[in-house]
């Protein structure tokens, strides 16, 4: 079984019996189902779950349902002696397929004799047309595919040796040689395999690298089968951006180009197709900031963005061409740094940093640059051995006025500090991660001062 960071956030949830539903969103074929029923199997004396792509007939079962107890009662009739009160978890699986179901979760909530867990894959889809989304009933998180660090766990590396590289990381001190060695090996494979839950198990128990592909082709296929179900008219131009994904990411400067789509167009256009893609998950876009200030958000430009694929291991399969050897032999034709890149815009969303690069005349461009406590970190990936070369980053770092205290830079070398600029293995963007607020945040003042104060004449 592949260990996943969300079935910790899931357990936490449902610990006390909150009160509300988990919705749980993301990609197709990120794990959604397979942690919720692991889960559910362990914690509740009986669970039932309710598929509406799989079983298009759930649909039609709760159509038209108007009350509470309307819905209770189908479910009664669907699911008999399963349904136990205060012993039972609903799971209703691509919720996207029966959307009015999301207005009554408030009110399935409230009723209090089950639990209730959800999964979404088109976000896009999901909220559209409700009537009453159930603010305060239902909590919404986002799954990803397999980042690298359980990508890691899952090829048998054991905890000590991950507390012992994030204790490198925490106090930038070196990581043992032979371990670094191993672990930049990991990272290549990592960058063929990806993190999709599918091309992670078939290479955990074929170790052959066409079975992977076969599964990441085959999600490819899923995805396009998607979009052209949603785009049914192509209004939305949904596979033309899809597809040239790969390609403007080779590109010189990464960035999005709009008339590779088409000569004359205008980005509002391609707005909702590039929305659509984002909240589907299947794509990560990293707006460039105008300024690197906090808050970033502030200077965000609209239409200038890097794409990114969801996964590394999709985009290796996309580009196609046995890259798979061309990675393992690093032969030269590759662009690994579109390749690094990509893994850091994932590593970075998994981990809760929303993405932005900074680009500009004067000073050049940075890979990325990351909001910390209110404070910038820029951050530069490098797949070369020239990772000591970074103009962009050293002219930010010398700008009194933007006040940047350090800088990162992820590389295959091993840690050092040099200046303001600390050097980390490629490998440790694992360990880059949000800080996240504490439970509770108290402020007490007293204004008992104000009380008897007399207002003067």
């Amino acid at each position: 079984m592949l260990q996943r960071k969300i079935r910790k956030h899931i357990e936490a949830f449902y610990k006390n019996r909150p009160n509300k539903a988990l919705m749980i969103v993301g990609a197709r074929q990120v794990g959604k189902s397979y942690i919720v029923e692991e889960f559910c199997k362990a914690h509740y004396e009986s669970f039932i779950k309710m598929d509406f792509i799989e079983n298009p007939e759930f649909v039609s079962a709760l159509a038209g349902a108007g009350s509470t107890e309307e819905i209770l009662l189908r479910l009664s009739a669907l699911f008999g002696d399963k349904m136990i009160p205060g012993k039972t978890m609903i799971f209703f699986d691509e919720v996207q397929e029966c959307k009015e179901l999301i207005t009554h979760i408030k009110y399935l909530v409230q009723d209090g004799s089950y639990d209730y867990i959800l999964s979404g894959s088109l976000l896009g889809t999901v909220f559209r047309d409700i009537a009453s989304v159930p603010v305060g009933y239902m909590d919404i998180v986002r799954m990803y595919p397999l980042d690298f660090e359980e990508f890691a766990i899952a090829n048998g590396v054991g905890t000590n040796v991950l507390d012992a590289l994030r204790k490198s990381f925490e106090t930038k001190t070196p990581v043992d040689p032979f371990i670094h060695k191993r672990m930049m090996q990991l990272f290549e494979l990592y960058l063929i395999v990806g993190g999709m839950p599918a091309a992670v198990s078939a290479y955990m128990e074929t170790k052959n690298l066409r079975r992977v592909a076969d599964e990441q082709n085959a999600i490819l296929r899923l995805y396009r089968r998607d979009i052209s179900k949603y785009d049914a008219q192509d209004r939305l131009y949904l596979n033309e951006i899809f597809d040239l994904i790969p390609s403007e990411l080779n590109a010189k400067n990464k960035r999005f180009i709009l008339k590779n789509l088409n000569e004359k167009t205008r980005f509002d256009k391609y707005y909702d197709s590039f929305l659509w893609l984002k909240n589907a998950g299947v794509a990560l876009p990293a707006n460039v900031a105008g300024e690197p200030k906090a808050p970033l958000l502030l200077s965000k430009s609209q239409n200038l963005f890097k794409l990114f694929p969801n996964d590394v291991g999709l985009l290796a399969a996309q580009y196609g061409g046995e890259i798979q050897l061309k990675i393992l032999q690093h032969e030269t034709t590759i662009n690994f740094g579109s390749i690094y890149e990509n893994v850091a815009a994932e590593e970075l969303t998994a981990h809760g940093y929303t993405l932005y690069y900074y680009n500009s005349k004067k000073f050049g461009e940075l890979d990325f640059v990351i909001e910390e406590g209110g404070k910038v970190l820029p951050v530069e990936i490098k797949s070369g051995k020239d990772y000591y070369r970074h103009n962009a980053m050293d002219n930010v770092l010398n700008q009194i006025d933007y006040g940047i205290e350090e800088g990162y830079v992820f590389c295959g070398g091993n840690i050092e500090t040099v200046g303001k600029v600390t050097y980390f293995p490629i490998y440790m963007l694992m360990f880059l991660q949000k800080k996240e607020l504490p439970e509770e945040i108290l402020f007490e003042t007293d204004f008992s001062d104000l009380g008897n104060l007399k207002q003067e004449s």
